[in-house]
């Protein structure tokens, strides 16, 4: 079985990121055969400085080994690493309905929120698509939010097959049925765009000051609460085992406990959850030629996987002899 599954460098990794995806990856690593990507060319939609790339994208690479991906047992590149992927996606454009691209969520949203859409926007599942489907990869874990651009994904590839011959594996989406959707600090969902993120590695004080900040409703300290609609209990219980949660749950239906009080509970099980993850990527960061040799490593080994793709889908086209 072979898994793919890749994060954008437009941001600091945060907590939404480490539970909607980069958790269960470390999981299939035990699996079967993970692919992790660091999608840098889909982040050019909305970074637009070649400096804060450069560095997202090398802070990605140390967030994800120092969160568990192991480069020894898993394939870990950069994506503009393997600039084939970009011929892929011009296959895969001419075989891609406008109205497919149209509907999609990503896109409708921006529009909606006022921003700024460029094409690579509007394109970015047709390169999402050419991501996945270069490897023949089966699943693609997703956030519910995400689910979308695999099904858009399965299309363009049913419908290359059917117009060209049998090229690529029909992948599945797979979401994990534990946290399908993390809450961001004004509960909204946590992302990057809406800037409303808890991130992972950072200073503490700032940190702290973040869970602090959270959005909370004006109800009294005495008053019952309802942890099922609390943003800090939601986040809380991510971090606990069922019964710790349980338990601050029903302090907060009893009434007596502030949401200045729940926030510095939510802050101390968030930092200790990932002091060990803090610990490893410090080491990490103090030897930047381990950092450039897993990259390369990771780059060599999947271009040797997804070029048979791509040679096939040339001949299929017709831009080479078979």
């Amino acid at each position: 079985m072979r898994i793919l599954s890749g994060i954008k460098p437009s941001g600091t990794i945060h907590v939404g990121n480490y539970f909607g995806m980069i958790r269960q990856m470390v999981g299939y690593q035990q699996r079967g055969e993970l692919l992790c990507f660091i999608a840098n060319l889909h982040s050019q939609t909305s970074v637009f400085d070649a400096q804060q790339l450069w560095k997202l994208t090398e802070d990605a690479i140390l967030d994800l080994v120092a969160l568990g991906i192991d480069p020894d047992k898993s394939w870990l590149w950069v994506q503009s690493d393997v600039p084939e992927v970009c011929e892929l996606t011009w296959y895969l454009n001419n075989v891609t309905p406008m109205g497919l691209l149209e509907r999609c969520h990503a896109y409708k949203d921006a529009i909606a929120r006022g921003k700024p859409a460029n094409a690579g926007l509007f394109n970015y599942p047709v390169l999402m698509a050419a991501d996945i489907l270069m490897y023949q990869s089966n699943i693609v874990p997703v956030g519910q939010d995400q689910k979308q651009h695999v099904e858009v994904t399965r299309d363009i590839a049913i419908k290359f097959n059917q117009t060209y011959g049998e090229a690529f594996t029909i992948p599945e989406p797979e979401i994990p049925e534990a946290v399908a959707v993390v809450p961001g600090l004004d509960g909204a969902k946590m992302s990057k765009s809406y800037d409303n993120v808890l991130e992972i590695f950072g200073p503490e004080k700032e940190l702290r000051k973040k869970v602090m900040g959270i959005k909370t409703d004006s109800t009294p300290v005495e008053a019952p609460k309802d942890p099922d609609v609390s943003i800090v209990y939601q986040l809380y219980r991510l971090f606990v085992d069922e019964a710790k949660a349980q338990e601050m749950a029903q302090r907060f239906r009893r009434g007596g406990m502030g949401y200045g009080e729940a926030k510095k509970a939510l802050f101390e099980v968030y930092w200790e959850f990932f002091r060990e993850a803090r610990e490893r990527r410090a080491r990490l960061a103090s030897d930047p030629a381990a950092i450039a040799a897993i990259r390369k490593k990771g780059a060599d080994k999947v271009r040797k996987l997804g070029i048979p793709t791509l040679e096939k889908v040339r001949t299929l086209v017709g831009v080479s002899r078979s």
